[in-house]
């Protein structure tokens, strides 16, 4: 079965090349050392030459890079002489990436799941240490890296009834990626269970580091700042998707009381970047009034406010009363629901979250979170928070203490990483 998925990926690296060069059109990122993706990384730095252990993350894109950094924070806290690699799939992940990296610390593309490829990454890098965020399992990756004896480890692991039946369907190839795996930290104990069905035999729960993130006080002033310029309430439509030709923005559109922006300044945060134009365009064909972040605060005749930039999003949650979060309303899973507790501001959030199954529940018992079955439920749920200030304050304070009240795990991961990291080299 290996040699059929690596033939598989023979074929079908040349056209993920091309869709790198189509999508670099607007992100052109994407176009930056493409060798790397085949494991050629030419005469970039090498950590390993420092005489301190090399740690190797793999954070494949924006969510995963952001939830990296408390992790990266308590690690340089224990292991101060700590050299990092820090790989991505992404343009968004790479570009946030930067901002997690110090000096003698390298940035790379991880090359697709060809077995020559991971083995010349490895031996050019030869990191003491690998660490996968979340669920970022390659089957090449995982026994490449048992053969050299470089240790792999999958961290804040989380993985869904979903994602292990698909996993399950191929026994042969799950026991090769799951069994090749050193340990795992999982989020919890059903993430847990179905990992060691896979193969993981060492699997131990220590939370989700997603909790840790600490909010930026500059990016809170920001959010605070747009809120003054707004000078009425603010809904926000955050990290939406499309699925399958379909938007989650034209969902929320068609469904939205006819009234609403009379009274509310709509934000509408896109998950993906290369989503702007055509969100913008889906936003003046509903005859909407759109003013982009790039180009202008909102102003009194704005009803939407497109919010294109990147690395704001904790400002944008600051400036709203409530916010929807995608990836809901679409099979997508959801998107990251913690990011808005962290900074007061109560969440509604779809049907489909099986991504985040288990800080929904928790969620939605503390006060913080709201579930809703579909676009028409998404309005009455926030409309509802707007209608009752005593309401959407108790929510607002729910937020706040459910993000608090499941920190540490940034903390006792890096404990555990430790144990696999070896002790300043001679």
């Amino acid at each position: 079965m290996r040699h059929l998925y690596t033939l598989a990926w023979r074929f079908l690296v040349p056209l993920a090349l091309l869709r790198l060069i189509w999508r670099s059109r607007r992100e052109p990122l994407y176009r930056a050392q493409l060798a790397e993706r085949l494991g050629c990384y030419g005469r970039k730095p090498d950590a390993t030459r420092t005489g301190h252990p090399v740690l190797w993350l793999h954070a494949v894109s924006l969510g995963e890079t952001r939830a990296a950094q408390p992790l990266l924070d308590a690690l340089r806290q224990q292991h101060p002489g700590m050299q990092l690699l820090l790989t991505h799939m992404t343009a968004t992940g790479r570009q946030a990436g930067v901002a997690l990296l110090r000096e003698g610390d390298v940035q790379a593309w991880l090359p697709y799941d060809l077995p020559g490829a991971m083995r010349r990454f490895l031996l050019r890098f030869r990191p003491h240490l690998g660490v996968l965020m979340e669920t970022e399992v390659w089957p090449n990756l995982a026994q490449v890296c048992a053969a050299l004896d470089t240790p792999l480890l999958l961290v804040n692991a989380r993985l869904s009834a979903r994602s292990a039946a698909r996993w399950g369907a191929w026994p042969s190839l799950a026991r090769i990626a799951f069994g090749s795996l050193t340990a795992a930290a999982a989020q919890t104990q059903s993430d847990a269970e179905r990992l060691r069905r896979l193969g993981i035999d060492d699997v131990c729960v220590l939370g989700n580091i997603k909790f840790d993130r600490v909010s930026n006080p500059g990016l809170r002033e920001l959010g605070l700042q747009w809120k003054l310029q707004a000078k009425r309430p603010i809904l926000l439509l955050a990290s939406t998707r499309e699925h399958q030709g379909l938007a989650e923005e034209k969902l929320l559109l068609d469904a939205m009381p006819a009234e609403l922006l009379q009274r509310v300044l709509l934000v509408v945060v896109p998950r993906h970047p290369q989503r702007m134009d055509a969100v913008h365009a889906l936003l003046q064909a509903h005859g909407l009034k759109v003013v982009r972040r790039s180009d202008a605060s909102p102003r009194a005749d704005t009803q939407v406010w497109l919010g294109d930039s990147l690395g704001e999003m904790p400002a944008y949650y600051a400036m709203a009363e409530a916010a929807f979060v995608g990836g809901s309303l679409l099979p997508l899973g959801g998107q990251n629901l913690i990011e808005a507790c962290a900074e007061g501001c109560p969440v509604v959030i779809g049907p489909h979250t099986f991504n985040f199954t288990h800080a929904v529940e928790q969620g939605v018992a503390a006060g913080a979170v709201v579930e809703a079955g579909d676009a028409s439920a998404v309005w009455s749920s926030l409309l509802a928070w707007l209608s009752d200030a005593r309401s959407l304050e108790r929510a607002r304070c729910a937020a706040l203490q459910f993000s608090a009240a499941h920190r540490g795990a940034a903390e006792a991961q890096a404990g555990w990483i430790g144990q696999y990291l070896p002790v300043r080299l001679a």
